[in-house]
């Protein structure tokens, strides 16, 4: 399994070779996808900035989301985290986004969305798509697992979206 700095770097080199840009809209990992983004140097030729929206209020402030959908959903959801991704590609510069928002615990979590629920969305090219994932451990393996995921999911994205 890759590792998060080599994720990101064969990110940053799927990112550069079609010219694009991206942003990260972050909840529950308040702002470590943009941490690793950024750790590796010459990021800013690829990573335009990060939204850490880690209350309702900031997710509707801004990324948009609607509040009739931290309502009906929940802010842990994929509709919100469609919502986020769709909101960070609006308000920057880049056709790529990751967003997640989630249950890191240890508290916080219910019956329906236990401790260790991540949602995730990317927007790449214009294209939503979404994710909910179960992870296990502490909160610092919770978040750990779900940089790596929402990096290895942007990776893959990107790729797709260059195959002919």
């Amino acid at each position: 399994m890759n590792s998060i700095d080599g994720l990101v770097v064969d990110l940053a080199a799927a990112l550069k070779a079609r010219g694009w840009m991206m942003a990260t809209a972050e909840s529950c990992t308040g702002g470590l996808i943009a941490g690793a983004c950024t750790d590796l140097a010459g990021s800013s030729d690829w990573f335009e900035r990060g939204f850490i929206t880690y209350s309702n209020r900031a997710k509707q402030e801004l990324l948009n989301v609607k509040a009739d959908s931290l309502r009906a959903h929940g802010a842990v959801s994929e509709a919100v985290a469609q919502e986020m991704a769709a909101g960070a590609c609006h308000h920057a510069p880049v056709q790529a986004s990751v967003a997640v928002t989630g249950v890191a615990g240890p508290g916080g979590g219910s019956d329906s969305k236990p401790v260790g629920t991540v949602c995730f969305a990317w927007s790449v090219g214009g294209q939503l798509s979404s994710q909910t994932m179960h992870f296990g451990g502490d909160r610092s393996a919770v978040r750990h697992a779900t940089v790596r995921h929402a990096l290895q999911g942007l990776l893959e994205r990107c790729r797709a979206d260059a195959a002919p």
